[in-house]
C-alpha cells in the first residue's frame, strides 16, 4: 500500500504517515517532492515481463467517459496535498525537450529497465520531446539510483539536511521520491528521482513510472481516483491507459505552463478528441473505446481539484 502527501504553501491535506511528499521553495522556483512507500515485490521490465504485471495489464480498464478522464486530470495536474512555496493550482509542465541523466550509485544494471521505461513513456505520450542523456550538463532531469533505503536517507539527508530528512523518514519511511523545480511562470526547470534498486522487481517498476510521470508535473494523488497510479491504494507497473489521458492532456500544445483551471476546462472540447485519437492508435484500442461521452456533461468539472486543508507547515 502507498500512502503520500504533497507540500505546497498554502495548505495541507492530511495522509497516513506510511508515505508522503513535501515540497521546498527554491529561490523563486517552487520545488515539489513526492514520495511513495510501501510498495509490493513483483517485476517487469526490458527483460520479460513479470507475471505480477501482466496480470494488472490484462485486468486493465481502458475505456472511459470524458468525465472520468477530466475529473482525474483536475484532481492530479492540479494542486498538491501540502504547500509551502507558492500556490500549486496552475498547469506546471517542461515546454521543451526533456533529457534524463542516470546517476547510478549502485551495483545494479538498470539502464536498460529505465531506458525502456522512458522509451515506454515516450511512445504514448504526443508532443512530448523525451529521452536519455549521457551529459548530465544538459539534463533536466536526473535519476539517482540509490541500493535500498538507508542509502536513499543518506542522500535525502546530503540534499534536504539531516533535520528534515529525519522528519521525513520519521513520518513517511519512503521507498522512492521525485519533485521539480518551477519557474514563477510555472514552466518545470528540472526534476529529480531517487529510485532504490533493491525494492524487487514490481517495486522498482511501480516506483520507477509514477515518480517519472510525476517529474513532468502531475504531481497531487487523489484516491477518488481509482483508475490511476497516483492513487494510494493503485499499483500499476506500467504506464496504463487512464494515465496516459492525464499526460496527454497536460502535453498537449494548448495547453500551457501556468494555465488556470477555467483556461484548461475552456480548451478540453478540442483537446480530448484529439487525445482520445492519439491514445486510441498508440495502444490498437478498439474503435468504440476512443470515444467518451459529450464533453459538456461535465462543464463544472474543474471545480473539483482541491485538496486545501488546514494552516500550512513551513519548510523554510
Amino acid at each position: 500500500m502507498r500512502h503520500s502527501t504533497a507540500i505546497s504553501k498554502s495548505a495541507f491535506a492530511g495522509k497516513p504517515s506510511a508515505g508522503g511528499r513535501f515540497a521546498a521553495t527554491v529561490s523563486a522556483a517552487v520545488f515539489v517532492v513526492s514520495l511513495l512507500a510501501g510498495v509490493s515485490a513483483g517485476g517487469i521490465g526490458a527483460r520479460a515481463e513479470d507475471r505480477d504485471i501482466t496480470l494488472r495489464r490484462n485486468a486493465e480498464r481502458t475505456a472511459f467517459t470524458d468525465a472520468e478522464i477530466i475529473d482525474g486530470f483536475f484532481k492530479i495536474a492540479f494542486g498538491a496535498e501540502l504547500r509551502v512555496g507558492g500556490g500549486a493550482d496552475r498547469v506546471r509542465k517542461f515546454d521543451g525537450p526533456v533529457r534524463v541523466f542516470l546517476d547510478n550509485r549502485t551495483n545494479a544494471s538498470r539502464r536498460s529497465d529505465l531506458a525502456g521505461v522512458i522509451s515506454d513513456i515516450r511512445s504514448h505520450v504526443a508532443h512530448l520531446d523525451l529521452a536519455m542523456t549521457m551529459d548530465r550538463q544538459t539534463a533536466n532531469v536526473v535519476i539517482t539510483l540509490v541500493r535500498d533505503r538507508d542509502e536513499l536517507v543518506r542522500t535525502m539527508r546530503a540534499r534536504y539536511g539531516r533535520e528534515r530528512a529525519n522528519e521525513i523518514e520519521r513520518k513517511l519511511a519512503p521507498q522512492c521520491l521525485s519533485g521539480f523545480a518551477e519557474g514563477p511562470e510555472h514552466r518545470i526547470r528540472r526534476s529529480e528521482v531517487l529510485l532504490t534498486a533493491d525494492s524487487g522487481e514490481f517495486g522498482f517498476f511501480d516506483c520507477a513510472y509514477e515518480e517519472l510521470l510525476q517529474a513532468l508535473g502531475p504531481i497531487n494523488d487523489d484516491r477518488s481516483v481509482p483508475w490511476t497510479m497516483f492513487n494510494d491504494e493503485v499499483q500499476m507497473g506500467f504506464f496504463d491507459i487512464y494515465d496516459q489521458y492525464i499526460l496527454n492532456i497536460l502535453y498537449n500544445p494548448r495547453i500551457r505552463p501556468g494555465m488556470t483551471r477555467q483556461e484548461v476546462d475552456a480548451l478540453l472540447p478540442e483537446v480530448l478528441p484529439t487525445v482520445r485519437t492519439w491514445i486510441s492508435h498508440a495502444n490498437a484500442l478498439p474503435a468504440r473505446e476512443a470515444h467518451g461521452g459529450d464533453i459538456r456533461e461535465i462543464s463544472g468539472g474543474c471545480d473539483g481539484g482541491s485538496n486545501d486543508g488546514p494552516a500550512a507547515a513551513s519548510l523554510d
